[in-house]
């Protein structure tokens, strides 16, 4: 059997990973020890062609799921950073790194026919413990010079990542108890955006805060709020810089404010919270005023669902277009799916131009949005039991 013969332990890792399992649930379903999987896994030991067909239909996957690849995708990537340690389990955190993994997979698999930018992401290393110093500002400032972002407003932020190299991909919906995250690795940075939050102007930011810990943040331990705070500031001066932002941002809160608020959201494609938020930072809006404002954000109802002209949010394109030309020139989807050897409905969620794609894509899916409650439920294609719950940090 090929894939026994092939056999990579990382990869039996990987889809215990995006199934969401624990060694002990992965052995009770394939009836061996956890340390018969630990062996696999690392590669001490080679399971036979009949425990790989057992695995397999265990896991929901190809049997070629597990042959080895060029490169050991795990091995070359950095520890993501997910938004809060605290607020999702070790069992979510691996298999949403495992999900980007797999993107990071998919691209290099397409990467064999179609040619993509090479990854071009700035580096300005800020150390976690410069709690007050302008790092992440001068950090944003570099990027802005870079990757020659004129002054105003900053355009299609997904089209300026994938365009200097930076792969960004929605991750499945009822994955979305982790927020956006993001990890860098030898092959491709990777950018992974929350399903749900369909909000052009939250998700601009998102992708602002996420570019900061791939520029700033490399050797950085994840999760920390210093770390997290420094992103955020590297997102405001990126989208907001300080020289060209400060005089328009209101002083206080009476009059046509919120008027202007309203305009200054559309023209730098950023919320009324974040324009807030930055003059308070700034020193226009002083801290009674900005409570109060807050304040008013929140009777409104405008803390989660701010007004706003744009409803479409950005969309990647790199690899949906990849798709688009090579089915074009002949390439059924089925046969990049065999190359990939990645269950259909996984590729067809990294491919897409939207969340939760529906019938608009060219692998449309009928698979409707789950609500899981924050329990990990596995990512291969057919679902073998009730959601899990999540392990418990």
């Amino acid at each position: 059997m090929e894939a026994a013969a092939f056999f990579d332990g990382a990869r039996l890792t990987l889809a215990r990973h995006l199934a969401g399992l624990r060694k002990s649930d992965l052995a009770s379903l394939v009836d061996k020890s956890p340390t018969a999987v630990a062996a696999w896994e690392s590669e001490a030991k080679r399971p036979t062609a009949a425990t790989v067909a057992q695995l397999a239909l265990s896991l929901s996957v190809d049997p070629g799921f597990f042959a080895v690849r060029p490169e050991d995708i795990a091995a070359l990537s950095t520890t993501p950073h997910f938004r809060s340690l605290r607020s999702t389990s070790q069992l979510a955190r691996d298999q949403a790194f495992a999900y980007g993994q797999l993107a990071v997979d998919i691209a290099t698999s397409l990467e064999r026919h179609v040619e993509f930018p090479e990854s071009d992401v700035p580096t300005s290393p800020v150390s976690v413990d410069d709690r007050d110093g302008d790092g992440p500002e001068r950090a944003a400032q570099f990027v802005r010079k870079q990757w020659g972002i004129e002054a105003g407003p900053a355009g299609h932020l997904v089209r300026l990542l994938e365009n200097h190299g930076i792969l960004v991909v929605f991750s499945p919906p009822h994955t979305a108890s982790v927020d956006a995250y993001s990890f860098d690795s030898r092959l491709r940075p990777v950018v992974i955006l929350n399903p749900i939050k369909c909000d052009y102007y939250r998700q601009r930011f998102d992708v602002a805060h996420e570019l900061g810990h791939l520029v700033m943040h490399s050797d950085a331990e994840p999760g920390g709020r210093i770390v997290e705070d420094q992103a955020h500031r590297f997102a405001a001066e990126l989208l907001m810089p300080a020289d060209q932002i400060r005089d328009l941002l209101p002083a206080t809160m009476g009059g046509n404010v919120w008027r202007s608020l309203a305009r200054l959201k559309e023209q730098w494609g950023v919320s009324m919270q974040a324009l807030l938020y930055r003059a308070r930072w700034l020193g226009r809006l002083s801290d009674v005023s900005y409570r109060n404002a807050m304040t008013t954000i929140s009777v409104r109802g405008w803390r989660r669902n701010e007004p706003g002209l744009v409803s479409a949010i950005e969309q990647p394109s790199l690899l949906p277009r990849a798709v688009e030309l090579l089915m074009q020139e002949g390439i059924e989807g089925t046969q990049l799916i065999e190359q990939c050897r990645v269950p259909p409905d996984l590729f067809r969620t990294v491919t897409a131009r939207t969340p939760d794609n529906g019938l608009s894509e060219p692998f449309a899916s009928s698979n409707s949005k789950r609500r899981t409650g924050g329990r990990v439920v596995s990512l291969l294609e057919r679902q073998r039991s009730k959601p899990r719950e999540t392990a418990r940090e």
